[in-house]
């Protein structure tokens, strides 16, 4: 029940069109239709076996349908997590939700709550890879491998049906001394000829059929490769902003690496010196200054042993080294890049305690905008204590204060000034060029005394060591894509029957080369060049 035995002794899977080795079709009837030759009239599984929920699984990620949907819908969900930056690209210590929606209104909401923010990385964009690949290895099993069967058992002779039925067919009569020499033409034209009790099966470019395979093979091992990125370790794509002065844990390597920013080097081009070469360029942009090179002197550290929770991690020094651009810091297969820079970003903010009365002044208490104390002694009774903080200030729409990020571009303080007058304390809010008395009327107020400023650099973070295979998976698939393009398959069927000879012939593409080919096969004979049907009948 299984299989289908020909009247040639052959037998055949259940569900094969016609016979793998003679040809006969098995539909009942005459038929003048020609053969569908694509799979050879092999039996798929996903054709044949349709009861099970395997089968009906096979047979849904088997159809070529469903894998063009698949890579639609992917590619469709790839380019609207385009239309926004990825949250990876966000300012550092911006917050997603409040950033998409400051800057983007109700698009940078609805693009935030539906996940687009983090859409290569989330489950089902990974799943819709997944199932791309799984799609791409069920059908190149389903037909690669009864194709691979079908014309390796493929006989010399074949039924007059099968060669009847053939785009190219043609009848005529030939002496044995033209057949000799259609077999010398074919080997001259580096087919591979077999024969058998006076016919000829000659066979060239078959290794072109694979071309689609091995398309499919270098896609999934791309697959592989691009899934292979979310896996822990593999891939790295972060950036970190350190300032001068500030050591930090390089992201991506899990606390084993820090780095320390020694100094930040930023050089413009000088048209007293540089004029000979660049001075031309310099007139053109006028007053503004050309960057020549900026860099940032780091120290890579490694943390000794594990680190414990709570505890600074103890640093061993690894080296220093001077980041330029394209000149990145290369360690451990982790590379450091100069991407960006800021100049003049508020580091510490000095402020006196001054006695509105009598306008004396205490201090200066200096704020670190980083990391501020809680409470500032200035002897004598006077303490300063820092009840809020709020290092990118503005007020949200009920009016009361907020920051932005945690980046000190716009701060502002909320202190309790304790004194000998008033052990209470007063409270004051101070911002830029603001200064303000919840309360009502204070005695001391907080006055500006001066701010230090730092350069801060960012620098990204990569690792890939899935680089290769993706590379890998695209060499190969272009391998698939030149096979399968400057190749084709092309047999040629010589065949007596009675008193005539029969020719047929068939080609996976390129027509009009396949019939000059089967011209050239027969020069020096009588015969006449087979007719192709799809030009002098109605038949495709």
């Amino acid at each position: 029940m299984d299989h289908v035995k020909c009247e040639c002794g052959h037998v055949n899977p259940i569900g094969t069109i016609f016979c793998e080795a003679c040809g006969k079709p098995f539909e009942d009837g005459e038929s003048a239709a020609l053969l569908d030759m694509k799979y050879e009239g092999s039996a798929r599984r996903s054709v044949t076996n349709t009861k099970t929920i395997v089968d009906k699984i096979w047979s849904f990620f088997s159809s070529v349908k469903v894998g063009i949907w698949l890579i639609v819908i992917t590619l469709a969900a790839s380019a609207i997590g385009t239309i926004l930056p990825q949250q990876m690209y966000l300012p550092p210590n911006a917050t997603p939700e409040q950033y998409y929606a400051d800057q983007y209104g109700t698009l940078g909401e609805l693009y935030y709550q539906l996940g687009f923010n983090n859409l290569y990385s989330s489950w089902w964009y990974i799943l819709l890879l997944a199932s791309i690949g799984i799609s791409l290895v069920i059908c190149s099993l389903d037909r690669v491998v009864p194709l691979y069967k079908a014309l390796k058992k493929q006989g010399v002779t074949r039924h007059a049906s099968f060669l009847k039925r053939q785009r190219v067919y043609g009848v005529s009569a030939a002496t044995g001394e033209e057949i000799a020499r259609i077999e010398e033409n074919l080997k001259k034209r580096r087919y591979r000829v077999r024969m058998e009790n006076g016919n000829i099966l000659a066979e060239k470019g078959r290794f072109s059929r694979w071309g689609p395979y091995v398309n499919h093979v270098g896609l999934i091992i791309f697959l592989f490769g691009t899934m292979l990125r979310f896996v822990p370790g593999m891939y790295v794509d972060q950036s970190v902003w350190l300032r001068e002065g500030e050591t930090k844990e390089i992201p991506g390597t899990n606390g084993k690496y820090y780095i320390k920013n020694e100094k930040f080097i930023k050089e413009v081009y000088d048209k007293s010196k540089d004029a000979a070469v660049f001075g031309d360029a310099i007139d053109r942009v006028g007053n503004k200054m050309i960057p020549k090179n900026f860099q940032t002197n780091v120290v890579l550290y490694k943390a000794a042993g594990k680190a414990v929770a709570g505890q600074e991690p103890k640093l061993e020094k690894v080296k220093a080294y001077d980041i330029r651009v394209n000149e990145p810091l290369e360690f451990d297969n982790y590379s450091l890049y100069q991407v960006d820079y800021k100049e003049g970003e508020l580091s510490k903010m000095k402020l006196f305690l001054e006695n509105k009365a009598t306008a004396e002044k205490l201090g200066p208490i200096a704020i670190s905008l980083d990391d501020p104390k809680e409470s500032y002694d200035l002897g004598g009774g006077h303490v300063v204590k820092l009840l809020n903080y709020f290092p990118d200030f503005y007020f949200d729409e009920d009016g009361k204060p907020n920051t932005k990020t945690k980046v000190p571009n716009n701060p502002a303080f909320v202190f309790k000034m304790i004194t000998p007058e008033k052990p209470d304390g007063e409270v004051s809010f101070v911002a830029i060029r603001q200064n303000i008395e919840p309360s009502g009327e204070n005695k001391y107020k907080m006055t500006f005394a001066g701010i230090e400023t730092r350069n801060a650099s960012a620098l990204t973070v990569k690792k890939d060591l899935t680089l290769w295979i993706v590379g890998l998976g695209g060499a190969i698939f272009m391998i698939g894509v030149i096979q399968g393009m400057y190749w084709n398959h092309r047999r040629i069927w010589v065949q007596r029957v009675g008193s005539e000879l029969w020719i047929a012939g068939h080609t996976n593409k390129n027509w009009y080369g396949f019939r000059n080919e089967i011209a050239k096969v027969l020069e020096g004979t009588s015969i006449p060049k087979p007719q192709d049907k799809a030009l002098t009948e109605k038949i495709s």
